[in-house]
């Protein structure tokens, strides 16, 4: 028998005499306290890992579109009923939209549109439209009111700086110049009732 076969055979009866080598390591006082120290992690380690899992998850859940959570109720805050005839119930929304500031389009009498503007930061702006039209009721009027909210960043737009020589035409320069644009970044109609709330206030107020 060769030196391998001899150290294999001494190998194997030492494995069958004292048993499994894991529950022979588990006897060195060493090993028992690494043994609690590690599976308590190792525990916890899964655990944060189903976690992680689920929270992915719910992640991935998909946000119903708009038109998904559209209700259209019979109950609405945007219109109002106004005792007056149309012209003159949409004379006084027009009133009141001036009385705040706004731009009002008086090219239509029965469906006119208020602008104002906002600058809440030095490089955002922010429009406020509200669009009202005055419909015939029984009795009286209906005014309908849309507000639509419209934001704005100012950004900065490289150009070339150019020169016009009468010889030679327009010449191109190497450097530039910085031109502060508006542009739009977003769009929302107005759904909040209380806004609307103190538009019609302001409407009865002075509709008498």
């Amino acid at each position: 028998m060769n030196h391998a076969s001899d150290l294999a055979c001494r190998s194997s009866r030492a494995f069958r005499k004292t048993g499994n080598p894991w529950t022979q390591l588990l006897k060195i006082p060493a090993m028992r306290v690494f043994h609690r120290s590690i599976f308590p992690c190792c525990r916890s380690l899964a655990i944060a890992a189903l976690a992680g899992a689920l929270l992915s998850g719910c992640s991935s859940t998909k946000v119903p579109r708009s038109y998904q959570t559209e209700a259209f109720p019979s109950e609405t805050p945007f219109q109002y009923f106004s005792s007056r005839e149309p012209d003159e119930a949409c004379e006084v929304a027009r009133r009141a939209l001036l009385s705040q500031g706004y731009q009002v389009d008086e090219a239509k009498p029965r469906n006119m549109r208020g602008e104002k503007y906002f600058r809440p930061k030095p490089d955002e702006a922010t429009r406020l439209s509200i669009i009202l039209v005055c419909l015939p009721g029984n009795p009286g009027t209906v005014i309908y009111a849309s507000g639509l909210e419209t934001q704005f960043e100012m950004k900065s737009k490289g150009s070339n700086a150019g020169v016009s020589v009468p010889a030679l035409g327009s010449l191109s320069l190497p450097w530039s110049l910085d031109k502060d644009t508006l542009v739009k970044v977003g769009e929302e109609t107005v759904i909040d009732p209380g806004f609307y709330k103190r538009l019609f206030e302001l409407i009865r107020a002075l509709d008498g």
